[in-house]
């Protein structure tokens, strides 16, 4: 999953939403220099993507997307679970999410000096592009596709990710709803 469902699962404990966020931008050595709050949050992101990664009603979804996308399929179906979290976001909380997103940047910006250099400068064009919400569109997925293909060996295998997201969003929509409580139990059950 991506950075809506993470801080999402977060609950409402900052420390927690913190090391969440960081997982992906710290390495093993870099979290031990962080307080053990936010390496329980590291180790809850590590968590939820290992739960998310072996999870059956996921991994339907990743296979029926590696004929055209091959080792992307997951990473693809990552992206696309914070638009389909967006579209149900209804069924999961009471909160409006234009209202979530603005506490999540609010507490993002007031723990800036946390984060390591690089994330420093690229957070606020992460806020200023309003990431967590522009997912939940099909001009804000083809952006981010856009961008990933800077960043991976084989960048033709993003080509037509949202042709496949769009043609497929009847049963993607489906697993995602049966798999989404469950990860929501699992951490509330581990980290709650």
């Amino acid at each position: 999953m991506n950075f809506l469902a993470h801080f999402y699962l977060s609950g409402d404990r900052e420390s927690l939403l913190l090391g969440n966020f960081l997982a992906d931008y710290l390495n093993n050595e870099q979290v031990r220099q962080y307080p053990e709050a936010i390496q329980e949050g590291v180790r809850l992101h590590r968590a939820i993507d290992t739960y998310t990664d072996n999870h059956p009603e996921v991994l339907k979804g990743v296979r029926r997307l590696y004929e055209p996308h091959g080792k992307y399929a997951s990473v693809i179906i990552d992206v696309f679970y914070d638009y389909l979290l967006s579209f149900n976001w209804h069924r999961y909380s009471d909160q409006p999410l234009p209202e979530f997103t603005q506490e999540i940047y609010q507490v993002l910006e007031d723990n800036i000096g946390l984060m390591p250099p690089g994330l420093r400068k690229h957070l606020p064009l992460m806020i200023a592009d309003d990431w967590l919400r522009s997912y939940g569109s099909h001009n804000g997925l083809s952006i981010a596709f856009q961008r990933m293909k800077y960043r991976v060996s084989k960048p033709e295998y993003l080509d037509g990710a949202l042709e496949s997201l769009i043609l497929h969003f009847e049963a993607l929509d489906e697993e995602f709803n049966a798999f989404f409580p469950e990860v929501i139990g699992y951490v509330q059950e581990e980290y709650f």
